[in-house]
């Protein structure tokens, strides 16, 4: 029904018989029924805006994406319910905008809009603007380039494997010849030559410990399962780390549920994924702060979760995007694995971890463990189709 056929009927609405004036806008109220049921049906959003910039209708996909109550939504500008974006200068652009988009709240989504003026007779009437949400696209591309890279890294590493472990071998072989020759030496002459020979035997075993981690990194292992009590695990890394921390003045919080069950897990990785991640938050922590690590286990029908959290220096976003990426430190002399060796283990466990952190507020890391080995897993059913009323 168009604009101008509106417009004649208001300007005769005193002459029209009032069974016909029903009949219209009985017709009208199902027409935009239909129009509402079906964006309703969408999986994109959709949002219409007047021509200042003010919200007249959001569906709930919409509303589920910026986390936006409808009917506190109607008649407020777009700039005030999706703050951090210049809404005002796309719309003055007077032609189609499409952008990505990173949302936070109520989650972490990745968006994609299109973002169109509506005009009525070549005269802005309005905006329109379609949402889509790209966050599961990104996940399985992440996953892809993540599979792929790790894929080269394993063939690379069958070649580093070989070509530097053994002569790392053959080296320290010759390095302890030469220290039974060195202490045959007289005292005065043997002082400068054993000096050299640590420092060589120094970064030999630097070298050697660097290629362990880069393989253990990357390559898969056989786990040899057995029923621990992961609480136990952890008190007895905290006891091998307890002069380090007491050292620095770290104090451990401890929240151990006693009722977390038994798991079948290999205790000497699930050693080095608390060994790696309470150090890691030991060495976040500036040796002038009142350190405090916390750690919490629970559990519930499904899993057990871990959370080990710091108070130390956190991270900033742009460290957060290559936290996974190997040699990539924020650490002097670090290598960068000791994360992705902690994911690769609790993966082939058949958990996963959560990273969150924020620059000056401190790190969290979370670790899920299933309480069951999984053998296998039911697919989501397909998505159902939506009929539409006729």
């Amino acid at each position: 029904m168009k604009t101008g056929f509106l417009e004649k009927l208001v300007a005769k609405l005193d002459r029209v018989d009032p069974a016909v004036v029903q009949s219209i806008v009985d017709r009208l109220l199902k027409e935009k029924g239909f129009f509402v049921q079906v964006f309703e049906a969408l999986r994109e959003g959709v949002i219409l805006m007047g021509a200042d910039g003010r919200v007249s209708f959001l569906n709930a996909a919409a509303s589920r994406f910026f986390g936006l109550d409808v009917e506190l939504s109607i008649d407020k500008k777009l700039a005030e319910l999706v703050r951090g974006m210049d809404w005002q200068a796309m719309m003055e652009q007077g032609t189609v905008v499409s952008r990505d988009m990173e949302v936070f709240y109520p989650e972490r989504r990745y968006l994609h809009f299109y973002l169109a003026p509506i005009l009525d007779r070549e005269v802005l009437s309005g905006f329109v603007m379609i949402v889509n949400d790209l966050t599961s696209d990104r996940a399985e591309t992440q996953a892809t380039i993540e599979s792929e890279r790790l894929g080269a890294l394993t063939l690379l590493a069958a070649g580093v494997a070989h070509e530097i472990g053994n002569p790392l071998n053959s080296l320290g072989i010759h390095l302890q010849l030469l220290d039974r020759k060195i202490k045959r030496m007289v005292a005065g002459e043997r002082q400068p030559l054993e000096e050299h020979l640590a420092t060589a035997r120094q970064e030999i075993q630097r070298l050697d410990s660097i290629l362990k981690q880069f393989l253990q990194a990357i390559r898969p292992s056989t786990l040899r399962r057995e029923k621990v009590q992961l609480s136990e695990l952890c008190r007895d890394v905290l006891k091998l780390l307890e002069p380090e921390l007491s050292e620095r003045g770290i104090r451990v919080v401890l929240d151990l549920n006693t009722d977390i069950p038994l798991l079948d897990l290999d205790a000497v990785q699930m050693q080095q994924v608390f060994h790696n991640v309470l150090r890691n938050a030991a060495q976040a922590i500036s040796t002038d702060a009142d350190g405090c690590i916390t750690v919490r286990m629970a559990s519930n029908d499904f899993e057990v979760q871990v959370l080990i959290s710091d108070n130390g220096v956190g991270i900033s976003p742009e460290q957060m995007g290559t936290m996974f990426e190997p040699y990539r430190s924020t650490k002097e002399g670090g290598t960068g694995l000791g994360l992705l060796i902690v994911r690769r283990i609790i993966r082939e466990h058949g958990g996963e971890m959560e990273i969150e952190s924020r620059e000056g507020s401190g790190t969290r890391v979370s670790l899920f463990l299933p309480l069951a080995v999984k053998k296998a897993r039911l697919l989501p059913e397909p998505d159902a189709v939506i009929e539409l009323p006729p």
